[in-house]
């Protein structure tokens, strides 16, 4: 569920959106700090209490696909990459820009309301991410047919990590990641309405010369292969918290 072994072509289109978000991220991270005109895109998208106070009502949107600094950027789109797929294979297209973009405008409004005109200046990607972690949070506690008890367990880890980085880090946008978290379990509910079970129509294998196949034996692999999938978990909470370290020091 959280394993990404496919070609770069094969996951652009499988998940052309969190591809379309994950180049949004970086097409505007290069702008903003190497070309013309960087300077006045993160003046004007930057999330800012006191402007949105103003009227400038952009500000709880445009912070989403925003990021100032190499370990930010990488962070958070590599969490996208992780953890995006399979809610974009089970929500489809619409209602996933719908969970994220929603969790994501409801974490900056939450960070307008609670923190006041007087707080410093905030970007990222973080509380609509946030936003999908909740999302699993209620699959897992009220939704068992869409996700099985390994990757259950898995879920709560993740989120257990995330909050304690969300403290223990600096210049973390508490507000934003928990109304995040918060938002994205709160909305799920209704976008789940009608779904199938996930392993019913998500275990697509795509070869890159020829048609797509259905394997209906994946989850008794990987089942057999659960130390190897723990292993490669571990490794990617590892680079999480490496990405984290370094987002904390740049």
């Amino acid at each position: 569920m959280f394993i990404r072994n496919e070609s770069f072509y094969s996951f652009r289109r499988n998940y052309p959106v969190i591809t379309v978000l994950v180049a949004i991220h970086f097409i505007l991270f290069i702008w903003m700090n190497f070309l013309p005109g960087g300077t006045i895109i993160a003046q004007l998208g930057i999330g800012f209490n006191l402007a949105v106070a103003y009227g400038e009502y952009w500000r709880l949107v445009t912070p989403i696909f925003m990021h100032i600094g190499i370990g930010h950027v990488l962070f958070n789109s590599f969490s996208l990459v992780i953890f995006g797929p399979a809610l974009e294979r089970m929500l489809g297209k619409m209602k996933f820009i719908i969970l994220y973009l929603l969790a994501g405008i409801i974490a900056n409004i939450a960070t307008f309301f609670l923190e006041g005109i007087s707080y410093s200046q905030h970007l990222g990607a973080s509380g609509a991410i946030f936003g999908l972690l909740g999302a699993y949070v209620y699959i897992v506690m009220n939704r068992k047919d869409l996700i099985d008890r390994a990757n259950s367990q898995l879920v709560i880890t993740i989120v257990i990590i995330g909050l304690v980085m969300t403290f223990v880090n600096s210049n973390i946008n508490i507000i934003a990641h928990l109304f995040g978290l918060i938002a994205g379990a709160a909305i799920a509910p209704i976008l789940l309405i009608g779904i199938k079970s996930f392993s019913m129509h998500s275990h697509v294998q795509v070869r890159d010369t020829g048609t797509p196949t259905f394997n209906p034996n994946r989850w008794n692999q990987q089942r057999k292969n659960r130390k190897r999938l723990t292993l490669i978990l571990w490794v990617g909470f590892g680079i999480l918290v490496f990405f984290g370290i370094i987002n904390r020091f740049l």
